[in-house]
């Protein structure tokens, strides 16, 4: 078992991609850490203010549905082992593995500076997408409330947004939601990779039972909101087997939809992978490590536009094919995310109000 009981990652290297300094403990130290200190304190999470100058970002891959997003925070508590955004913590000199989901970062000037950018002449409103980085939902939401303050901006102003999470926080914004989408200017995509509440607790430690996810489901649908589920990432040998489940279970919900993407393992997190199927799963690790591999060209990862979200090869296929089946006899092979961007209208004064 991990010794760091309640995280995602089983160890903290810094990572070199960027030439880094490596840092090395001092080893007399370590000698006498336990005899001194006693076993290592649990890990505690920190939230450092950040203060971007700006916070939307334009995406220009071509296989990602979305020009722009908001991200509230840089690093997130959920501590998905899979979680493709990791590596980003390797700009801030920090480990993509235990630093990523204990070190946050949190922008409390975002609404403000989201209403600056939607002031400006000649904006174009297109949908701006929430969680494409780091859960916008995430624990430290509930305190700092940053990505409600956006919601807020964009509900005054007649906004499109899209949401991806794995939280059920989102239904505590269904006063702004559910009116946005009475306008057709809001869809939401819940992340639900298991059922199994013991392999949903090692894969991502810190986020909301699934069985609370899809309750979460059922009440956007309730109050009108477009709900789509995510069975993002698929993991071979690990979570395969609950595909058609999982697709049951959300139309049941009343998903509109639903979407998936096999397993992803970029820079830092195949290492991470790797070392957290050692620990958790060592019967299995070198079977699971093959098949995405299999998936992935022979590689941990396949970093190529639109084969990197598909995967490739027999199991690649086998998937789909298990993936379209299920999806066709539930019902949820046809709607897509769908916003209004003819409402929009910009606000007055913005800038003054974030810098004067």
């Amino acid at each position: 078992m991990s010794k760091h009981s309640g995280r995602g990652a089983t160890e903290n290297a810094a990572s070199a991609r960027f030439n880094l300094p490596q840092r090395a403990a001092d080893g007399d130290w370590l000698d006498m850490r336990e005899e001194v200190d006693g076993a290592p304190p649990p890990l505690r999470t920190s939230v450092t203010v950040e203060k971007p100058k700006t916070i939307l970002t334009r995406n220009q891959s071509p296989d990602v549905p979305f020009e722009r997003s908001v991200n509230p925070y840089r690093g997130c508590e959920h501590g998905c082992i899979y979680c493709f955004a990791r590596p980003s913590h390797a700009y801030h000199d920090l480990s993509p593995g235990l630093d990523f989901e204990t070190k946050l970062f949190a922008k409390p000037d975002a609404s403000a500076l989201l209403r600056a950018e939607l002031a400006k002449p000649g904006y174009v409103c297109k949908p701006i997408a929430f969680g494409t980085n780091t859960d916008p939902y995430q624990p430290i939401e509930s305190e700092w409330r940053i990505t409600r303050g956006c919601i807020e901006v964009l509900a005054e102003h007649d906004h499109p947004l899209t949401i991806t999470t794995k939280s059920d926080r989102v239904c505590r914004d269904l006063d702004l939601l559910a009116p946005m989408a009475a306008k057709e200017l809001v869809g939401v995509m819940l992340s639900v990779t298991s059922l199994d509440p013991k392999v949903a607790r090692t894969v991502e430690p810190r986020a909301p039972h699934p069985e609370k996810r899809l309750a979460a489901v059922r009440r956007l649908a309730d109050a009108g909101v477009p709900v789509f589920v995510s069975i993002s990432p698929v993991i071979p040998m690990i979570t395969d087997h609950e595909l058609e489940h999982l697709i049951e279970r959300a139309a049941q919900a009343g998903a509109k939809a639903a979407f998936f993407i096999p397993v992803r393992l970029p820079h830092e997190v195949a290492p991470l992978f790797r070392a957290w199927l050692e620990t958790h799963f060592p019967d299995r690790a070198g079977k699971v490590m093959a098949t995405i591999q299999s998936l992935r060209g022979g590689r941990d990862n396949d970093p190529n536009f639109g084969s990197r979200m598909r995967g490739q090869g027999v199991w690649a296929d086998l998937l789909r094919t298990r993936f379209h089946i299920a999806c066709r006899r539930h019902g949820l092979d046809g709607e897509r995310f769908n916003v209004r961007t003819d409402l929009f209208r910009a606000p007055r004064g913005a800038q003054g109000e974030l810098f004067g």
